[in-house]
């Protein structure tokens, strides 16, 4: 008589990989803080320091309460202690004058310190994941070029605050902002940022879609992660 094979047990790998998935926001946000910590350390200017990190201390409460009914992707949190770090450094030294600025500066032959326009492409390639998963697990828009669209206009959107954001620093303080606002003397500075911005949220779109729907996925309900 045939008797039915007995079922092999579930291998642990999949239980291992969403504990790990579980675990490792709260790993990147541990390391993030330590890291805000040091930077906060005998910054170049105390008040720079402060405006420069504050999307951070802004961000961190917003990504707490939202951790369990909303977890992202493990590429948008490591996307984002990555965009802290930029913001870090840059508050610590001034984008001005971040030691890795000067270095490039001198290599290439450069007119000035182009530290802040990596800040600024970071502005813009980061919070493109975070809209698009936003827009793609909310909203259910489909992958396309509409979506593609929305995201890079949201994008664009949030660096023209920001820049009013230092513009209002400026009016409000003064003299004490003008390291905050980094211009170096470029009368176009704000365009620049915003231009940089952009293509940065172009650039994120094109090279990590296919993986960020595929992270997304995993987070559907019925999916295990992998």
């Amino acid at each position: 008589m045939n008797q039915s094979s007995p079922s092999l047990p579930s291998s642990p790998a999949s239980g291992t990989a969403a504990v790990d998935r579980r675990r490792e926001p709260l790993l990147l946000l541990a390391v993030g803080l330590s890291l805000l910590a040091v930077s906060g350390i005998h910054p170049k200017d105390r008040y720079t320091w402060f405006l420069e990190v504050v999307p951070i201390l802004a961000a961190v409460p917003v990504l707490l309460l939202t951790a369990r009914r909303f977890p992202l992707t493990r590429l948008a949190y490591r996307l984002i202690l990555l965009h802290a770090i930029v913001l870090m450094i840059g508050g610590h030294y001034t984008y001005a004058e971040v030691p890795i600025g000067f270095w490039v500066r001198d290599l290439l032959g450069l007119a000035r310190n182009h530290y802040d326009r990596l800040g600024h492409f970071v502005q813009g390639f980061v919070p493109a994941v975070l809209v698009r998963e936003v827009l793609r697990r909310r909203l259910g828009l489909p992958a396309g070029r509409w979506l593609f669209f929305l995201v890079t206009c949201v994008c664009l959107a949030i660096s023209a605050t920001y820049e009013l954001f230092e513009w209002l620093m400026a009016v409000l303080s003064g003299s004490a902002a003008m390291a905050f606002l980094g211009t170096q003397g470029d009368v176009w500075d704000t365009q620049w940022d915003m231009f940089i911005a952009l293509i940065g949220a172009v650039a994120s779109q094109l090279v990590l879609a296919r993986r960020h729907d595929r992270e997304i996925a995993e987070l559907l309900p019925g999916r295990t992660p992998l």
